[in-house]
């Protein structure tokens, strides 16, 4: 359940903005609320992130999410993955661009012209 994807969405959100909340970071992934809480709680156990909340806060519910050193680390190794998958995805989309415009040819050729054009 936690993908490349995920892990580097999250840590970039994190990385960028400490203090986003969970409905914030549902929100800005567009997926749950028990999925966004699901994947901060599996990068806590790995230690990729730690969590402190705002003593001052009167709701007590505002926390602040930082990157540990191992964190910071799995980022770079993620970025590089998801990078690569992305990649790897854009040239496959190129290919099948390019042969749904040799096909699209094919057809306008293949089209009978009416009234002379």
């Amino acid at each position: 359940m936690l993908t490349d994807e995920y892990r580097y969405r999250i840590l970039k959100l994190l990385e960028k903005n400490p203090t986003a909340s969970q409905r914030e970071i549902a929100r800005e992934l567009g997926v749950s609320l028990g999925r966004v809480n699901f994947c901060l709680q599996a990068l806590i156990e790995k230690g990729l992130i730690k969590v402190n909340n705002f003593r001052k806060n009167e709701s007590k519910r505002a926390y602040l999410y930082y990157l540990t050193p191992k964190g910071m680390k799995e980022k770079t190794r993620v970025t590089v993955r998801y990078l690569k998958l992305k990649l790897d995805e854009y040239e496959s989309l190129k290919r099948e661009v390019a042969e749904l415009q040799r096909e699209a040819g094919k057809l306008n050729q293949s089209v009978p012209m009416r009234n002379g054009k």
